[in-house]
């Protein structure tokens, strides 16, 4: 990587941080017990010496709530909690910050009401902010791969910390990031723009500056998917991916992230439901000794908590049922699990662990080092005696004026102006009409360029991912009498023919004509032709929206400078680090 290319960010970086400053120092700076390490093992063994067997179990449970009809949390939430005695919890769904925090203080309350009261670890998956859970209040970052494309790893430090400071407002404690997968196939269905990008150097350095700053924060951060889910074709959540590179590829492009995280002091790293020929050609990741206890654990170093990624995901669930692949699981080395929200899973989840844990399929020593593990993580964050938050003063911390000046900054950063023929951007501004069309968030889109443009704006949006040429008809008549035309293109992994189709009939309008990938950068490979296109990182899988990229993609178009490049190559067409300015 070239100097010239950090070194230009420098300006930027300053003020940025300059934003950041007036933030109170963290109170999670040295997240330990007063008084060392030796009284935190102390603290640890005699909560594990009060412990049941049941209790112990229920310690390495993970369950998603379920809410009743007002969005507080459900009774068949409380019972999983109070009978089961779990000792975590994942949120999914989406809410206000103050009704987050009285919600996540309401599952502390009933975890305090049980025997031990052993506070709750409560996570959710904020690869790129808090807004994941609290849309239109929480701040909004790019996806990983364009905060990478900054190539300024502070900033994906400074990323994080809003992140955290937000996420621990409203009472999350664990915060399943960054993404340690290098995205070396294109088409990979499942990470895509989650990754940092296919350089192993820059996703190890901006995962460790990732890492820090969740933790200095105060939340957990968890390196995934290990060892590695960048090089899949099948997407995990409907099939079971096999890779089978060497283990020299493995060692050299795959694991230095993960490496690269142990030694910035992860607290959790999450498993793969993947198999690794190099590592075990039969068991995926998640329910193999070799890989966890043999590789993670044994060759790696690693002695902090392990998490499973989600065992309803088809990848495990229609190849082994729930209740064996829990037991698997811990057995394998892993020392939470994260179980779907239906009563049946729980239910057979707790008793296949109860059974394996009587019966000694699951030892003593083994039930008892995961157990310590988690609570060792509860402890050091101080969860027992700051589990609840204040809902009120919540609503201040989220979405700050200065934490998404920080992020629409480092959007802006991360668009990445890939080809510009003949100066086709920037567009005119305050010059007649402007055309938006594409198959997702095209409102948002064209919202931010009446904005920024001052230009008149019209929109076509396509039913699905994949227009139809009659479609691609309406579009192209309403396109005609606009003067210059911008289109979204989105991809999970190969651009869909319609698109290309559409992109292709626009572009011989003979107007102004630009691109802009709101999903995965890879799509210039279908259209090459275009003369102006841009990638913004915006829109991963799940099309979540990303208003403050398709902002900064707005403003880009129309004069701000691009100061991202490519962290991933365009196989025939653009390198890795490629870039273009105004």
């Amino acid at each position: 990587m070239e100097k010239r290319w950090r070194l230009s960010g420098l300006v930027a970086i300053v003020s940025l941080f300059a934003l950041f400053t007036i933030i109170r120092p963290p109170v999670f700076a040295q997240a330990t017990v007063a008084g060392g390490e030796k009284k935190l093992e102390t603290k640890i063994e005699r909560m594990l010496s009060k412990m049941t067997d049941e209790e112990k179990v229920g310690q390495l449970m993970m369950i998603t709530t379920t809410d009743q009809p007002d969005g507080q949390p459900s009774e068949m939430t409380r019972a999983a909690i109070q009978n089961y005695k779990v000792g975590s919890v994942i949120l999914y769904g989406k809410r206000s910050p103050k009704a987050t925090a009285e919600y996540i203080n309401q599952l502390q309350k009933w975890a305090e009401d049980t025997r031990l009261g052993i506070p709750l670890l409560v996570s959710a998956d904020l690869e790129y902010g808090a807004a994941q859970r609290m849309p239109d209040h929480a701040t909004t970052f790019p996806r990983l791969m364009g905060i990478a494309a900054t190539n300024q790893p502070p900033l994906a430090g400074l990323s994080a910390r809003i992140t955290a400071k937000e996420a621990r407002a409203v009472g999350f404690n664990w915060n399943f990031a960054p993404v340690a997968d290098v995205n070396t196939n294109p088409a990979n269905p499942v990470i895509g723009v989650r990754s940092f990008g296919e350089n192993t150097e820059l996703v190890s350095e901006m995962t460790t500056a990732q890492v820090k700053a969740y933790q200095k924060e105060g939340v957990i951060a968890s390196a995934k998917h290990f060892p590695g889910h960048g090089d899949t074709s099948v997407d995990s959540h409907l099939g079971l991916p096999t890779v089978a590179y060497d283990l020299n590829t493995l060692e050299k492009v795959h694991l230095p992230p993960f490496t690269a995280a142990i030694k910035a002091g992860t607290d959790s790293i999450m498993t793969a439901h993947i198999i690794v020929k190099a590592l075990d050609p039969d068991l995926p990741a998640t329910l193999s000794p070799k890989v966890l206890d043999g590789y993670l654990r044994g060759k790696l170093g690693y002695n902090g908590l392990i998490v499973t990624d989600a065992m309803w995901m088809d990848a495990i669930s229609k190849n082994w049922g729930m209740g064996e692949a829990t037991v698997m699981a811990i057995q394998a080395g892993a020392d939470v699990v994260m179980v779907a929200n239906r009563v049946k899973d729980q239910q057979e989840t707790y008793n296949a662990l109860i059974d394996a844990a009587k019966t000694g399929k699951l030892s003593k020593q083994h039930l008892n080092q995961s157990v310590k593990r988690v609570l060792k993580a509860k402890y050091k964050y101080h969860l027992d005696h700051r589990r609840y938050v204040n809902p009120d003063k919540a609503e201040k911390v989220i979405g700050q004026e200065k934490f998404k000046q920080a992020a629409n900054e480092i959007g802006k950063r991360s668009v990445t102006l890939v080809k510009n023929k003949n100066a086709v951007l920037p567009l005119a501004k305050n010059q007649g009409t402007t055309f938006v069309a594409g198959v997702h968030h095209v409102n948002t889109l064209a919202s931010s360029i009446e904005q920024v443009s001052g230009n008149q704006v019209t929109t076509w949006q396509a039913s699905s991912a994949n227009p139809t040429d009659p479609e691609i008809a309406a579009a192209v008549k309403l396109a005609e009498n606009a003067d210059q035309i911008v289109v979204a293109s989105y991809s999970q992994s190969v651009l869909p023919e319609g698109q290309v189709k559409l992109i292709k009939a626009l572009n011989q309008l003979n107007k102004p004509v630009a691109v802009v990938a709101i999903g995965l950068p890879y799509d210039i490979k279908y259209v090459p032709e275009v003369k102006a296109f841009m990638s913004t990182y915006a829109i991963d899988r799940w099309q979540t929206a990303n208003p403050t990229m398709l902002r900064a993609a707005a403003e880009v178009l129309y004069g701000a400078q691009p100061g991202g490049k490519l962290p991933v190559s365009i196989e025939g067409l653009y390198s890795f680090g490629h870039g273009l300015s105004y």
